[in-house]
Order: C-alpha cells, then sequence, then structure tokens
C-alpha cells in the first residue's frame, strides 16, 4: 500500500491561493469583467470582439464582421501611438513598483512604532485612497508641477518652484560623478514622489499588518543574541514579511496599468474612434503583458519569500 504523499508548506499556500481565486478566474472567463465592454459572457466575448469588426445598427444593435487578426495587427503595426504608450507603461512599472514597495515599507515600520497619535498618522495616509477626488487631484497637480520646476506652477501658483529646481541638483550630482542611469532613475522618482505617495495607502496597511503578526519573540531572542537594528531587520523583519512584499508587488504592478495610458488608449480608440475591435485587441494585448510580467516577477520573488508556520 502506498504512503500518501505530503504536500511542503509551499505547495500547500501555493493550493490555497490558486482555490482563492478559482471562483473569480472562473467568473470573469465565463460571466465577463473589466475587459468586456459590453454585455457578453467575458473573455471568450472579448477575444470574439477582438477577432471581428462591429458596426452599429440602426436599431440599436450591431453585427460582428470576422477579421482574424487585423484588429491585432492593426494595434501592433499601425497605430502611431499604441505600441509607444505599452512601452512607456511598461517603463513606469519598472519605475514606479520598486518605489512604493520601499517607501510603504518604510512608512509601515514608523507607523508600527508606539507613539501618539499613531492611529491618526496611519488614517492620514491612508486619505489619498479614500478621497481621491477632482479636488484633491488638482491640488497634487499644483504640488508636482512645483517641485520638478515646472515654469507654470512657479509663476501664477507655487513659488516653490523657482527655488527648487531639481535640474540644478542632477546637474551638481553629475559632477560629482553619480552613474547617468542612476541620476536619470532618482530624477523620474523625485518626478513622482506624489503619485507614489498616493499610490501607496494600500501598501502601507498590508504591510502594518504583517508586521504587527511578527512574534514578538522573535525580536527577544534577537536582542538577546546582540543582533543589532540593521541585523534584526534583514533576518527577523524582511522575511517574516516577504510573503507580504509579494502580495504588494503584484497588486502594485495591476494598480500601475489600471490607471495608465494604455487603458485611456484603448477607451479612446472604443469611444472616441468607436473601432470597438481594436479597442479590446489593445486590451488583451496589455493584459497578456501585465501577465507575462506577474508571472516573472511572481517566479523572481517567490524563491526568496519565507513563510512562517
Amino acid at each position: 500500500m502506498s504512503k500518501t504523499k505530503k504536500l511542503s508548506l509551499e505547495k500547500k499556500h501555493a493550493r490555497t491561493g490558486f482555490l482563492f481565486i478559482l471562483p473569480w478566474f472562473i467568473g470573469h472567463i465565463v460571466e465577463g469583467g473589466h475587459i468586456n465592454p459590453f454585455d457578453g459572457k467575458g473573455l471568450f466575448q472579448a477575444i470574439r470582439f477582438s477577432l471581428s469588426k462591429m458596426e452599429m445598427l440602426g436599431s440599436g444593435g450591431y453585427t460582428l464582421k470576422f477579421v482574424g487578426l487585423s484588429n491585432f495587427k492593426f494595434s501592433l503595426l499601425e497605430d502611431p501611438e499604441f505600441n509607444q504608450i505599452l512601452v512607456s507603461s511598461i517603463k513606469d512599472v519598472v519605475i514606479d513598483v520598486p518605489l512604493i514597495i520601499f517607501f510603504s515599507l518604510f512608512i509601515a515600520m514608523l507607523c508600527n512604532k508606539k507613539f501618539k497619535g499613531r492611529t491618526l498618522v496611519r488614517a492620514i495616509l491612508f486619505l489619498p485612497i479614500i478621497l481621491n477626488t477632482g479636488a484633491i487631484n488638482d491640488a497634487l497637480e499644483v504640488a508636482r508641477t512645483a517641485i520638478s520646476g515646472g515654469v507654470a506652477a512657479s509663476s501664477s501658483e507655487v513659488a516653490l518652484g523657482s527655488a527648487f529646481d531639481i535640474n540644478n541638483l542632477v546637474l551638481m550630482m553629475e559632477n560629482l560623478g553619480f552613474p547617468v542611469a542612476v541620476l536619470d532613475y532618482l530624477l523620474q522618482a523625485i518626478s513622482r514622489i506624489f503619485e507614489i505617495v498616493q499610490a501607496s495607502g494600500v501598501q502601507i496597511i498590508l504591510f502594518i499588518a504583517a508586521l504587527q503578526s511578527v512574534p514578538g519573540a522573535l525580536y527577544e531572542v534577537a536582542k538577546i543574541e546582540g543582533a543589532t537594528t540593521y541585523e534584526t531587520f534583514w533576518k527577523v523583519t524582511f522575511p517574516m514579511v516577504s510573503p507580504i512584499i509579494l502580495t504588494n508587488v503584484v497588486y502594485t504592478i495591476v494598480d500601475s496599468f489600471v490607471d495608465s495610458e494604455v487603458v485611456e488608449k484603448a477607451y479612446e480608440m472604443a469611444f472616441t474612434d468607436f473601432n470597438w475591435g481594436a479597442s479590446v485587441a489593445m486590451s488583451l494585448i496589455s493584459s497578456a503583458v501585465i501577465c507575462l510580467i506577474l508571472v516573472i516577477v511572481s517566479k523572481l520573488i517567490s524563491k526568496k519569500v519565507f513563510y512562517y508556520n
């Protein structure tokens, strides 16, 4: 009689995660999701529209004419903007995701300390997610333009732009011998600081929850063994929150694409140019790119994730 092979902890977590998303995955394929702008049947209907040309009827309906891969060919080879926007969105993800994760973990560790007004500070950090209104976005846009040295902001709305010019700072660092690639990354990071703060609310909350779940006994043992703060972070804190790092990376990548120019381009193609087939094709292409990025990133990070039993 053969013995039942026990699953490793990692495989148990993987199976649990798969079972957790399975209902959503089935519903997305069968009944529809955000990718489908019509009252169709999800992914199958989206693929059908991407392979067809839709013509509106005077009676209010529509007809579909099969055109094969023409919509994909138009999106990738003929449209003058889509490829550029897609590459730009991927570049934004490469820049924003690490900054958001590092910033969120740093702020979460500060908020996890015991001090007066801690609850209020946490609420303030999460407010940009709750109060994402037009007025707040306008105020952030003014400040963003000012801190990047914008002429319009410094002349008419905020005087900070003329006093704090990022270009002068970069020039000074370049003269000191800093690599150009590093300076370019820092320049883009500074210019996106408000976007990074605004996009970090959910990640901060998840990191705080992860930090609070770390057993205090581990820190006590580290202290008894004479571990420094630096060693405690890398040997205790970082491994214990590594599963949430993976979760936040996946969430941030998806969230970055949700509000990207690719989505705006697909929307414009559908409701301005009325090219529904090309719009769905662009959505499918961007979704495929997101899935590919998620698979690669998840594979790389999963190797370093530590699951505490």
